[in-house]
């Protein structure tokens, strides 16, 4: 890592989840700043504007030194060069995940091969969610609680329409929280491998 090292971590972030935000603490533990890049994403109809997407990373990062928020738009590499940076951040939850963002980093590598995209794991706990599934979840009255950070609970919570007591007090027929995922501490945590049960 060199002096004042600038990573992005782009992502439309509709919305922000405790899988992005593990991602992002962690990058941050790599580069002196990850500014997290928040894409206006014309490709897709999101459920909120990109102010609002904004507006929840920043509440969500509130005092942390080293990481910044910012909207953006047109390609990735471009932005990157004007706001110094020399590396893209990405997270991986499963080998699906690596087919694509292989073949983006490539592209990205194409365009300007001075910026490296750096891969990290997702933590064990967030392998499974995505922003689209917590939407889902979330629309139907399921608790996700745990899996989204306090700003974009409330967030959730208004664009729903759901009572100030959601998700703790479930709505009528609405989905069963998942069960927590075990901890993992040790070995465990750099080969991947489920504590034993005993």
């Amino acid at each position: 890592m060199t002096k004042n090292s600038i990573a992005i971590y782009p992502g439309t972030f509709d919305p922000l989840t405790n899988g992005h935000v593990g991602i992002i603490r962690r990058g941050a533990e790599i580069f002196d700043t990850v500014v997290v890049a928040v894409a206006r994403d014309n490709l897709k109809s999101p459920l909120f504007s990109l102010e609002e997407r904004v507006q929840m990373a920043r509440e969500c990062f509130a005092g942390v030194t080293g990481i910044e928020v910012e909207p953006f738009s047109g390609l990735l590499v471009d932005y990157a060069k004007n706001r110094g940076a020399g590396a893209i951040l990405r997270g991986l939850r499963a080998l699906s995940d690596f087919d694509y963002e292989f073949q983006m980093a490539l592209m990205n590598r194409k365009l300007r091969s001075d910026i490296q995209t750096i891969f990290l794991m997702s933590d064990f706990r967030w392998m499974y969610i995505s922003s689209t599934n917590i939407k889902a979840v979330a629309s139907l009255g399921g608790n996700v609680g745990d899996l989204v950070p306090p700003p974009v609970l409330a967030h959730l919570r208004r664009a729903y329409g759901h009572p100030p007591t959601w998700p703790f007090v479930p709505l009528p027929g609405a989905p069963a929280a998942p069960a927590p995922e075990p901890e993992m501490s040790g070995s465990d945590g750099i080969f991947g491998i489920p504590p034993t049960r005993s």
